[in-house]
């Protein structure tokens, strides 16, 4: 179970993120503050996993109130103005819930939460979260096919759902994928365990032919020939 407080300046919507939680014991709502002052305080002096924060109050939006705080923690972002989603996208908010929603899109709001904290303490190895559709989507790295570099966007392209597209470096993925991957091409990363044959300047996956770029092709050579038992090599 996770715990929570929720920060609003109208008491409604927190009666309402009240009586969602009872419905659930994956996450625990703690406290509630309507002064985003009251509940730094509470804060310097505690730590929760998850807040519930709303974007437009008075004396201080949501958003700079979770840029101020020292020791952030996971947020979603509750809030009847939809133009505030991307900028509670670009500081890593766990999710969007935009007023009214109802008890199905909390619960979701909070499955999301609880995957990411298992994924930030260890309990999941084979996942990664990416920023997506203004949420964090979760990805089975088993289910990644290739990663391709698009201008200033990565596609996850993947075997049993559609392509994912995220604003992100190549450089930073590779600091979230585990042992396995690979770069071959300034424009591409591959999981060497999908690759069913090799040749001098390209990988196939799939029925998908991929270049390997000049930087890459001594290391990329080195790597498939020391797994040459799960590939075919048509070396040449």
């Amino acid at each position: 179970m996770i715990k929570a407080i929720a920060i609003d300046d109208e008491p409604m919507p927190l009666n309402i993120l009240s009586r969602y939680s009872q419905e659930t014991d994956k996450v625990e709502l703690i406290k509630t503050f309507t002064s985003t002052q009251a509940a730094k305080n509470w804060l310097s002096e505690n730590h929760v996993d998850l807040l519930f924060l709303d974007i437009n109050m008075p004396a201080q939006s949501g958003l700079d109130f979770f840029k101020s705080l020292k020791n952030r923690c996971m947020v979603i972002f509750t809030t009847a103005h939809s133009e505030f989603a991307i900028d509670g996208f670009n500081l890593k908010a766990v999710d969007y819930l935009l007023k009214p929603y109802s008890l199905d899109r909390f619960m979701q709001g909070v499955d999301k939460a609880l995957e990411f904290h298992q994924y930030q303490i260890g309990n999941i190895k084979k996942e990664i979260f990416i920023k997506a559709d203004y949420s964090l989507v979760k990805i089975s790295t088993e289910d990644i096919l290739f990663i391709e570099a698009y201008t200033d966007y990565l596609k996850i392209h993947r075997i049993s759902d559609k392509v994912v597209v995220t604003r992100m470096t190549m450089n930073h993925i590779l600091e979230l994928l585990p042992k396995g991957f690979m770069r071959i091409h300034r424009s591409y990363i591959v999981p060497f365990n999908k690759v069913r044959q090799w040749a001098n300047r390209e990988v196939i996956i799939g029925n998908i032919e991929i270049p390997i770029g000049k930087t890459y092709y001594k290391k990329v050579k080195e790597i498939l020939k020391s797994n040459s038992h799960r590939t075919k090599n048509n070396y040449r």
